[in-house]
């Protein structure tokens, strides 16, 4: 993993988790450094990704909300040929071992819904080793302590982040930074 990223993600524990078009203008104007970019198409990405790399900013795609995109590694060799993007965000195994293939930085997203998906976690983990790992819904602070011993990556805590005290307790709980659609919590 890129040490610079690592270093970012530990000096702002904020990241903006992007929708649409009016989230990237106002996340562009804000001191947040990494974005997640959530959605998009095959023919708009590679625009997307260049007005945060002209920002200055990290650009995280989530290639399984790309529109336009299979979940077939064919989609990481677009987007890293295509597009200046720093890493990508999937669900989906082949892709994150693909990205790391190719040197991309990378976010393995985990719906923890029940049991049998949080015991998934690290079997999926090990045969990836991906450098961040993220959790969703970001507010169970339990999960979040027992994936953080689970796991040597960092991990991000995503969804239904909403307030202050939400960012505290997922902090505390021993994720790393949070990721937020909710513009609120861009600003704290």
């Amino acid at each position: 993993m890129e040490q610079k990223l690592y270093d970012t993600v530990t000096d702002c524990p904020v990241i903006a988790a992007v929708k649409d078009e009016a989230g990237l203008e106002k996340c562009l104007s804000s001191d947040i450094q990494i974005v997640f970019v959530l959605y998009g198409d095959i023919v708009g990405i590679p625009e997307i990704v260049e007005r945060i790399k002209e920002k200055g900013k990290f650009a995280m795609i989530h290639v399984d909300l790309i529109s336009g995109l299979s979940g077939k590694e064919i989609a990481v060799d677009f987007l890293h040929r295509n597009t200046r993007a720093d890493g990508i965000i999937s669900t989906k195994l082949p892709l994150i071992r693909r990205a790391k293939e190719l040197g991309m930085a990378t976010v393995f997203r985990f719906f923890v819904i029940d049991s049998m998906a949080f015991d998934n976690i690290k079997k999926q983990y090990d045969a990836a080793l991906p450098d961040f790992v993220e959790i969703l819904p970001g507010i169970m602070p339990k999960i979040i302590t027992r994936v953080t011993k689970m796991v040597s990556a960092p991990v991000i805590a995503g969804g239904l982040i909403g307030e202050k005290a939400d960012i505290y307790a997922a902090i505390e709980a021993g994720a790393i930074s949070i990721s937020s659609t909710n513009q609120n919590t861009w600003f704290i």
